[in-house]
């Protein structure tokens, strides 16, 4: 994890300070049918790299982690967050700490948000990055990603095939977690599994964060393309675990209407929920599955400007939180 702030207005600690509680956020939107993620641009050393908002966490200031959150969020973006929800703590030494740092170690704890604002002008700092240009590989709408099978599931191969390290002891087998990961020899592609996959491509040393962080697997390879872009430390994995956590939500609870519009086509909402999950659903079933799952009421309006027949408006029908307790779009592609 991180051991640097990660950002030059980030407030540094005490030098006589052990550990340090980060807070990010990943902050979504859908613009344009294309899911959208809110990132900073961060100085390290003469490079830049895309970062997710960040700051400590300064309890003299903070009354709860989420409080400091959403006041680092206003600061570095202008941007008054809606929705959100914590993902998961970050804690590891081994990924920034090297064997003479003398830095605080940085445990972040990372939440994902909502929201439905995407204009930059309605920002201060930061922009709007499409969240596939970090995950080309989990964008399944066209199709198969032609970098899966071209880049990165040869490699995946080999490295699974290579004798393991002396003492190494695998629960489950690198062929094994590569075929459930990477949808291989006839295993249905999992999309919620975007994390499991960035870790294993880790692992095997396959991602531009594996050489920053110094892992052996990466001298393995003579020769490794640029696999999506990288973030800041493990800005990126915490990208990962916020996208497989969106895409399985949106299964049994309605936070896909969080970024829509209060009045919304089924067919807005249904780009909405494929550019989330990455791949394409059918018309027809995913009309009927909206409207007898009884999460839309329709407005009595519709919206002309389609290119087409004019489309039937709808709002999202609130009373189904009271109704059911997994009010989701229970959707297969």
């Amino acid at each position: 994890m991180n051991t640097h702030n990660p950002l030059p207005f980030a407030v540094p600690m005490s030098s006589t300070a052990s550990v340090e509680i980060g807070l990010n956020a990943a902050i979504a939107a859908v613009d344009k049918d294309q899911p959208q993620i809110l990132v900073v641009r961060a100085e390290q050393a003469s490079s830049s790299l895309d970062s997710l908002p960040y700051g400590p966490f300064t309890p003299r200031e903070h009354r709860t982690l989420e409080i400091g959150l959403r006041n680092w969020v206003s600061e570095q973006t202008g941007l008054s967050l809606g929705y959100v929800e914590q993902l998961y703590t970050f804690g590891d030494r081994g990924r920034h700490a090297q064997p003479d740092d003398i830095d605080p170690h940085v445990v972040s704890i990372g939440y994902v948000a909502l929201t439905r604002v995407v204009q930059e002008q309605e920002l201060t700092g930061g922009y709007w990055r499409n969240w596939y240009g970090f995950f080309p590989w989990e964008d399944w709408r066209e199709g198969k990603p032609a970098i899966l099978e071209r880049e990165i599931e040869p490699r995946m191969r080999e490295w699974a095939s290579r004798p393991r390290a002396h003492g190494a002891q695998d629960i489950v087998p690198p062929q094994d977690r590569v075929r459930m990961c990477f949808a291989l020899d006839g295993v249905r592609w999992d999309e919620e599994k975007v994390l499991e996959r960035y870790e294993l491509m880790y692992e095997a040393g396959l991602i531009t964060e594996s050489e920053e962080d110094g892992r052996y697997a990466t001298q393995t390879w003579d020769d490794v393309p640029t696999l999506g872009l990288s973030m800041l430390y493990d800005h990126r994995r915490i990208l990962a675990t916020a996208m497989g956590r969106l895409r399985a939500k949106i299964k049994y609870r309605p936070v896909i209407f969080e970024l829509m519009p209060d009045e919304f086509t089924l067919f807005e909402l249904q780009k909405t929920v494929e550019a989330i999950l990455g791949s394409h659903l059918h018309k027809q079933n995913f009309r009927r599955l909206v409207e007898n799952c009884g999460l839309v009421d329709s407005t009595g309006d519709v919206r002309t400007n389609t290119g087409g027949r004019p489309a039937k408006l709808f709002r999202f029908r609130h009373e189904v939180l009271l109704e059911r307790p997994a009010p989701g779009v229970r959707v297969h592609a």
